[in-house]
């Protein structure tokens, strides 16, 4: 497997084989995003950075990487990757080859979500660290240690 237009990639990191965007860094989805619905908007999106790729660039990866990739319009009116209809996101408070945010739990505008990095095979990835647990009365996360 290799990259698809720069856009995705898969690596691999601790023991599982991850998707990754164009700077290395491990894609996630979370677990109340499915079939493209976007829940995580204003404060959420300064912590989970929303994975912008065009319908062409999808097409690509799909093939190149033999995945169900693909786009959903975010309510700005962006688009951005999805895996398998759950859209996709970078944590921001980590770095290229890491899984910091595997596992991590927090809360955005009354929502509660769990985060797991999207892998080739569809399930959550081994967690390279304890499990994250954080929450927030609304706008958003901190991370302490990250």
């Amino acid at each position: 497997m290799g990259t698809s237009g720069g856009v995705v990639s898969v690596k691999s990191v601790g023991k599982s084989d991850v998707l990754t965007n164009a700077q290395g860094k491990t894609l996630y989805t979370a677990n109340v995003e499915k079939g493209g619905k976007i829940m995580c908007t204003s404060g959420c999106t300064s912590i989970w950075m929303p994975a912008d790729g065009s319908a062409s660039q999808a097409k690509t990866a799909a093939a190149d990487l033999n995945l169900k990739v693909g786009v959903v319009k975010r309510p700005d009116g962006t688009d951005q990757l999805t895996l398998n209809g759950q859209p996709l996101y970078s944590f921001t408070q980590e770095g290229p080859g890491k899984l910091a945010g595997n596992g991590a739990m927090d809360a955005f505008n009354g929502t509660q979500f769990t985060w797991s990095a999207a892998t080739t095979g569809g399930t959550q990835a081994a967690s390279t660290s304890g499990s994250n647990s954080n929450s927030s009365s609304g706008g958003g996360s901190t991370y302490p240690g990250y």
